[in-house]
């Protein structure tokens, strides 16, 4: 992660979130080791890493990262405003590095938040023995940086454009040199559209790509097989981009030859669906309101049955974020959100539609970041 991403600015949001916890949520410090929130929150991107933030009212210490010795000269590198610790045992180091930090202020006990879902149980157990020795109080917290990384920072937007620019280039070298036609395997369209995106700048494949042709296209996260591309088969494409750490999303399903009536009915349904989808994102939308804008089209089409997940997800420098949008989803949509919008219809053993696209989430409108063009082509 290039040094220019405000990590000091977000470690602020954090300690202001934690100031601004319940009661019995109270917390002097969080001791973050998810290795993502710690890209987040230092730009730090090894193997083997954990950061301890203050919360800002009455701050003992310095926030300061650890990670074990492979990692020295990196750690120095990208996150120079950071005290460092060179330790194998990354969370226990932290653990006593704040039990002094208190300590020696003169603070009493202390209250340290952990990531419930990122830990172990051998992991909390090692660091729950480590509080029983101690006048330490360890509070499980649940996605506390997950909820500041929903709205993203203009940087941020910056890298998931760019990844997005990366794969809608891809997707159309590869149509252009004929690389979706009948006769290629799934497999081949899926490892020739990954050598597009790497050849385009990608730090990475955003997940596996997936090429469902034919009844494939009809489950909903196929993998690719040696199953061959033939006229009059759908072929649904999804698939995306890694650039600085940040993912994008996008799913295009072609027809080979000229569409059948039902392929072409679906299509127009998916269509009409995903546009309400795309024009129900506002700051402040409810989430599962925006589900049902696009999930009503389908509904009143007489195809609900079919429409088996929800209308989309957070993406960021991971595929899959806060928020969901979904029928059961809780809360709104803030400014600044990146998020997919992708409805479908799936048909078991005839095939399926799905259109997907990346957008932000701004006061004007959403925008679009994913750009190939959404009318049904046919290859």
């Amino acid at each position: 992660m290039p040094l220019n991403h405000p990590t000091a600015a977000r470690r602020s949001r954090l300690s202001a979130a934690l100031d601004a916890l319940p009661d019995a949520d109270r917390v002097d410090a969080i001791l973050v080791s998810n290795l993502v929130n710690v890209r987040y929150l230092t730009g730090f991107t090894g193997s083997n890493g954990a950061v301890i933030v203050w919360a800002s009212g009455g701050e003992p210490g310095d926030d300061t990262i650890a990670t074990d010795g492979r990692y020295t000269s990196q750690v120095a590198e990208q996150t120079p405003d950071l005290p460092a610790v060179i330790e194998r045992d990354v969370a226990t180091a932290l653990f006593r590095l704040a039990d002094a930090a208190r300590s020696s202020s003169g603070g009493g006990s202390l209250r340290l938040g952990v990531e419930a879902q990122a830990m172990t149980i051998a992991a909390f157990a090692g660091l729950r023995g480590l509080a029983a020795e101690h006048d330490v109080t360890l509070v499980p917290l649940s996605d506390t940086v997950e909820r500041l990384r929903e709205v993203k920072d203009a940087i941020e937007v910056e890298s998931i454009t760019s990844a997005c620019a990366i794969g809608d280039a891809a997707l159309s070298a590869l149509i252009d040199r004929g690389g979706v036609a009948p006769g290629r395997t799934e497999r081949q369209v899926a490892r020739d559209l990954e050598w597009e995106m790497f050849a385009r700048g990608a730090d990475a494949i955003a997940f596996e790509t997936i090429v469902a042709t034919g009844a494939n296209s009809a489950v909903p996260h196929h993998r690719p097989t040696d199953a061959v591309l033939q006229v009059g088969d759908l072929v649904k494409m999804d698939f995306g981009a890694v650039s600085g750490g940040y993912h994008s999303d996008m799913t295009r399903t072609f027809v080979l030859g000229e569409p059948a009536a039902w392929q072409r009915e679906i299509y127009d349904i998916v269509e009409a669906a995903q546009r309400a989808g795309r024009e129900a994102l506002a700051v402040g939308a409810d989430l599962a309101a925006v589900d049902a804008a696009a999930r009503d089209v389908i509904v009143d089409a007489g195809y609900g049955e079919y429409y088996v997940h929800g209308l989309g997800h957070g993406v960021g420098l991971e595929i899959h974020e806060r928020p969901g949008i979904g029928a059961a989803a809780s809360g709104t949509l803030p400014d600044g959100a990146t998020v997919t919008v992708e409805p479908g219809i799936y048909l078991p053993g005839r095939g399926g539609v799905r259109i997907e696209d990346t957008l932000v989430v701004t006061d004007a409108a959403p925008r679009l970041l994913t750009t190939t063009p959404k009318a049904l082509r046919v290859l």
